[in-house]
């Protein structure tokens, strides 16, 4: 072999190194200028090289070149063409191959398999065996057993692991570490177990996969056993296990483990970090996530995309989306997990005005949104209840055919509910070919919140009948409908079988359903009895929840209590005021409403006025009460007057009850018809010509003598699109 061979083979080899496919050509003009007969050694290595880079046209013309090439010429050419995906040439070569040996095989057999031709790559393993066992090496059984493990054959692994025993592979550290991998991906783990313990040798890559099989199947105390029965660990050993407890919820033991991994002053990967990172946002653990975000950027990951994708994630979990803006924005690379993990911090932090943005942004910058991002960003649209935009999201998905992928069709079915569209929702339901809990979760609460309680039970009723299990969501939406259908007991009965039947443990938001059942049933003494028997005391919204129906049904002493107990809890939170002097007005006691208003004044407690906006023609109208500074005021006020005549007529009394102020009654009748949502409402029937049905998210709770009025008024018209209140 001259020299000139062993210096262009050594440059060949960087190419490959560096898959510089023009380095390569370079190189090659260089040799046919240079070299009148190159040596077959050298073309092996040219063949090689535009294998490895991917131009397998320009192996091809190499090797034809070949004046006799050798085994290794062939075996270079055959494993370009398997790893190419070139299957039929593959087999060509393969089948005018003078001699074949245990490469030849192995290269044919690893082309079927990465390619998932599972007959051909069978077919090609029984004919090695017909050829001779003396070309079976350790290469052949693992690349079997991976296709084994991928297609989950277990008697084709059963098969091929009696062979390997047959043949004396077994005590091959290669081949038992797959044979393990395989049975633990197949569920297998006492089998995988059993293997670990027949092989003498362990190195540390069997350990590793041992570990990595008992995560796998949940069984956190056998690896770490195994972990901590290792006399030499590498990084991916303590990556390996700081995964896997992440993975089955022990984000604390996860953190633990880091730390002890720190102190041992092991090298930390792209992956090590991801996996603390995640478990820092899970356990809401700010101050540790800042401390290992200073130590990368002390480290080489501090570019790495992965890295930077792990970093917006956790601080958006901790919420401080301040950080995560700022690590996004100094990210070099973004690919669409960066992209997707903003915009879902964004949306789970409350901004999903910004969620959209950050998707728009996203698609400017040439990044295909997957599955996941398009379900997220959906469900913005949804928490805006933006039912133009969100319709947008569904032609995309139409279009690109994630509308094929659940998350996708999920959000589209929360989207439609939220906005009202039920029918569309309920379309979009019956046309899934696979619907998991989430999909019923989605239209069931669809159904709840548009006020169909009998729908809303009957398709619960249906879910249940199908085998899916309901969870802590489901039931929100079941205790609610029950709630506003006046059904108690059925309620009363769903609210047991929570734990009893289904084993979901009840948190505040279903003990406050349970708080309203009973009160807009007017059943205020066993809603007083069910809050003191609760395992904890009720929330803000749990007290306010009672206050309201107390105001509603005037219960004075029960009202008061309530009250108080929200004041202790929340003395700033203006819901305890307004309502119990909601109560004292009602009963004509102006001096009890009076010590209210100046109580709220010492402490400070601020009710903030309500608006109320509706989007039409892409510009958003906003609405306070008694609202005159639309330029359409005369025309929205005028079409107001008509349709409170037309309520009227159809017998609505309104209640000024509620109003907390002593006034004439004309001016209280005035405060009522003027409030922000009639004004939105009237907007809307001025300047929609095709309104279509849509139920918007109307926060009324700081205004709570409007439920009635806006109800009456709903009945009789058609609900604007894009209609919502805020404080």
């Amino acid at each position: 072999m001259s020299n000139s061979s062993n210096y262009y083979s050594s440059l060949l080899r960087l190419c490959c190194e560096t898959r510089n496919l023009t380095q390569a050509k370079k190189l090659h003009c260089l040799i046919i200028k240079s070299l009148e007969n190159p040596e077959t050694f050298l073309y092996n290595n040219l063949i090689n090289a535009y294998g490895k880079v991917g131009n397998i046209t320009y192996a091809r013309h190499v090797f034809d070149k070949i004046p006799q090439p050798n085994s290794f010429s062939w075996n270079t050419m055959l494993s370009a063409y398997s790893k190419s995906g070139n299957l039929s040439t593959m087999q060509e070569i393969f089948n005018t191959m003078p001699n074949r040996d245990g490469v030849s095989w192995n290269s044919l057999i690893s082309g079927y398999v990465c390619y998932g031709s599972v007959v051909e790559a069978v077919k090609a393993y029984k004919l090695m065996m017909k050829d001779g066992v003396l070309n079976l090496n350790r290469i052949t059984f693992s690349t079997m057993l991976l296709l084994v493990s991928s297609q989950g054959c277990v008697d084709l692994g059963r098969q091929i692991h009696g062979q390997i025993v047959k043949f004396g592979f077994g005590a091959y550290v290669f081949v038992g570490s797959s044979l393990m991998d395989m049975y633990a991906k197949m569920g297998l783990i006492s089998v995988a177990s059993q293997v670990f313990d027949e092989v003498q040798e362990r190195n540390v890559v069997m350990y590793n996969t041992m570990i990595t099989g008992f995560l796998r199947c949940g069984m956190v105390k056998d690896s770490m056993r195994v972990f901590h029965g290792m006399k030499e660990r590498d990084s991916i050993s303590w990556t390996t296990m700081i995964t896997g407890l992440l993975q089955n919820g022990l984000e604390a033991e996860a953190m633990d483990l880091f730390r002890d991994m720190r102190r041992e002053g092991m090298a930390m990967d792209q992956y090590t970090f991801g996996s603390v990172l995640t478990a820092c946002g899970g356990l809401v653990a700010l101050k540790e996530g800042k401390e290992i975000h200073a130590f990368i950027i002390r480290s080489e990951y501090n570019h790495n995309v992965f890295v930077g994708s792990a970093l917006v994630d956790m601080y958006c979990k901790c919420k401080n989306v301040r950080y995560a803006e700022a690590v996004f924005k100094r990210m070099t690379n973004k690919n669409v997990v960066s992209w997707t993990a903003m915009l879902v911090g964004y949306g789970q932090n409350g901004f999903s005005e910004e969620a959209v943005r950050v998707f728009c942004d996203m698609q400017r910058n040439g990044i295909e949104p997957d599955d996941f991002t398009l379900g997220s960003v959906i469900s913005s649209c949804a928490n805006l209840a933006s039912l133009e935009e969100g319709a947008q999201f569904h032609c995309q998905a139409l279009v690109s055919g994630l509308i094929s992928f659940i998350t996708v069709s999920n959000a589209l079915i929360t989207l439609y509910g939220k906005c009202g569209s039920i029918e569309d929702s309920n379309q979009l339901f019956d046309e899934m070919n696979f619907r998991d809990e989430i999909s019923w979760t989605a239209l069931v609460s669809g159904y709840a919140q548009f006020g169909k309680a009998t729908e809303t039970i009957d398709l619960f009723e249906r879910m249940l009948v199908q085998g899916l299990k309901p969870d802590a969501v489901t039931f929100i939406a079941v205790l609610s409908a029950c709630s506003r259908a006046g059904l108690v007991e059925r309620g009363q009965q769903y609210f047991e079988s929570m734990l009893k039947d289904h084993g979901i443990l009840p948190f505040s938001d279903h003990f406050t359903c349970m708080i309203d059942l009973f009160g807009r049933a007017g059943r205020l003494e066993e809603a007083k009895k069910f809050i003191i028997t609760m395992p904890f005391s009720p929330d803000s919204i749990g007290w306010a929840t009672l206050l309201s129906s107390c105001r509603l049904y005037g219960n004075e002493e029960i009202g008061k209590w309530a009250a108080e107990s929200l004041l202790e809890l929340d003395p700033q939170n203006p819901a305890g005021y307004i309502l119990l002097s909601s109560i004292y007005a009602a009963k004509g006691k102006w001096s009890d409403v009076a010590q209210l208003r100046r109580g709220m004044r010492e402490k400070r407690a601020r009710k903030e006025p309500g608006f109320s906006w509706i989007k039409y023609k892409s510009k958003v109208y906003i609405f306070s009460a008694d609202d005159h500074s639309s330029p359409f005021s005369d025309q929205i006020y005028a079409e107001l007057e008509k349709l409170n005549h037309k309520m009227i007529e159809a017998g609505y009394v309104p209640d000024s009850s509620s109003v907390l102020h002593d006034v004439e009654d004309s001016e209280k009748m005035k405060m009522l018809n003027h409030h922000s949502e009639r004004l939105a409402i009237a907007f809307g029937l001025l300047f929609i010509p095709h309104v279509q049905s849509c139920v918007n998210k109307i926060k009324t709770q700081h205004a709570p003598e409007v439920n009635q009025d806006q109800d009456f008024l709903r009945s009789g018209t058609v609900m604007m699109p894009a209609l919502q209140e805020y404080h």
